[in-house]
């Protein structure tokens, strides 16, 4: 990798995202994504086909046209109760399995593209849910970040020999304004008597974990998805 990585991340308009954002800084130069264009990142709205794409081609222009490492954090946590109007629950599902796998799903082929024989990095931010589940009214969000899981475990598989590593972090519960707005709905103390740790994670240790990954990670760890979880749910 090049002394000054430049890396892509997204999501990174808060929680999560936002503290990848502030713990690389340092070290790296840096593009961050949100759906809405701001001054600190460029804005492509993930329901939309072609944004991944587009965001992929911007960020690329703002880094002289190199990109060492990939970063997907960008998700959405919508319910889709399956008591729904069919039309409803299916466009739910959808619109989570675009913005949460297959927009990353688009980024990620860009990446192996674009790393060829120099390679690269990339790190999927994933979920508890892949392996545990999740709620009744979340399938589709459980079924997203599962299917992030199995393509981070096949790229790594298909592309280690030219150099290109791929990892993933599953995260549980993380006091991000998801998270809070999620633990106030189901009752706080009732989902932390589940974490052996007895809190939720805070974003700035995901966001280490993801650090780690991105720049010092060794390269026999590709395929790794590591836990952030409080010991709720261990494989």
């Amino acid at each position: 990798m090049a002394d000054t990585p430049h890396i892509l991340v997204t999501g990174s308009s808060r929680g999560i995202g936002a503290a990848i954002i502030q713990r690389l800084a340092p070290q790296a130069r840096i593009v961050g994504h949100a759906s809405r264009e701001s001054d600190s990142a460029i804005g492509a709205d993930f329901s939309q086909p072609g944004a991944a794409t587009a965001l992929w081609q911007a960020a690329l222009a703002r880094l002289d046209g190199r990109i060492d490492v990939l970063i997907n954090n960008a998700g959405v946590f919508e319910a889709a109760p399956i008591d729904l109007p069919d039309d409803e629950w299916l466009g739910q599902w959808e619109r989570t399995m675009r913005i949460n796998l297959t927009a990353s799903a688009e980024l990620c082929r860009l990446a192996v593209s674009h790393f060829g024989e120099r390679g690269g990095r990339i790190v999927n931010v994933a979920s508890r849910a892949a392996y545990r589940g999740d709620s009744p009214a979340h399938w589709h969000y459980a079924a997203s970040k599962a299917g992030m899981v199995a393509m981070t475990k096949s790229i790594a598989r298909g592309y280690a020999a030219r150099g290109i590593l791929a990892f993933a972090v599953c995260p549980g519960f993380t006091m991000t304004g998801m998270a809070e707005d999620y633990l106030a709905s189901r009752g706080g103390d009732k989902l932390l008597a589940d974490i052996p740790l007895g809190r939720v994670a805070d974003p700035a240790e995901v966001a280490e974990t993801v650090a780690f990954l991105s720049l010092a990670a060794p390269p026999s760890m590709t395929g790794a998805v590591l836990d952030v979880n409080g010991a709720s749910y261990v494989r």
